[in-house]
C-alpha cells in the first residue's frame, strides 16, 4: 500500500447563501493501493464528509463536497518528510515574506 495526500474541497452555505462564498480546503491521508485507488477513495471521504446542521441562529449550514483537487503521493513517511509543496509567484516579494512572517509570529503565540 501507498500513501497519498488529497486536497479535498467543500462548499460552506449558512441559511439561505446570501453571504461570502465559503470554501473549505481539506488535506486528507489516504493510504491506497495506486493513484487511481487513492483518488476513488478520496472522492468517497468527500461524499461522506457532507454535512448539515443548525447554527445558533437555527440556520441550516450545509457542507457540499465540491472535489478532489489534487492527489500528491508520499515517498516516506518519516519525520520530516515533505507532505505537501505550492509554488507562489508574487509581484511584491517583501509583502509577502511580511505577510508570512506575520503568521508565522501569530503560531508563535500559540506556545506560549
Amino acid at each position: 500500500m501507498n500513501w497519498y495526500i488529497a486536497k479535498i474541497i467543500f462548499r460552506i452555505v449558512s441559511g439561505d447563501g446570501n453571504h461570502c462564498a465559503q470554501f473549505d480546503e481539506q488535506l486528507r491521508l489516504i493510504e491506497a493501493e495506486n493513484e487511481a485507488a487513492a483518488l476513488e477513495k478520496a472522492n468517497s471521504v468527500g461524499i461522506a464528509g457532507q454535512d448539515s446542521f443548525l447554527n445558533a441562529k437555527k440556520e441550516t449550514v450545509m457542507w457540499q463536497f465540491i472535489a478532489v483537487t489534487e492527489i500528491n503521493g508520499i515517498a516516506n513517511l518519516n519525520d520530516g518528510a515533505e507532505l505537501y509543496y505550492k509554488l507562489y509567484e508574487e509581484q511584491d516579494a517583501e509583502a509577502y515574506i511580511e505577510q508570512v512572517q506575520r503568521k508565522s509570529g501569530l503560531l508563535a503565540c500559540l506556545g506560549k
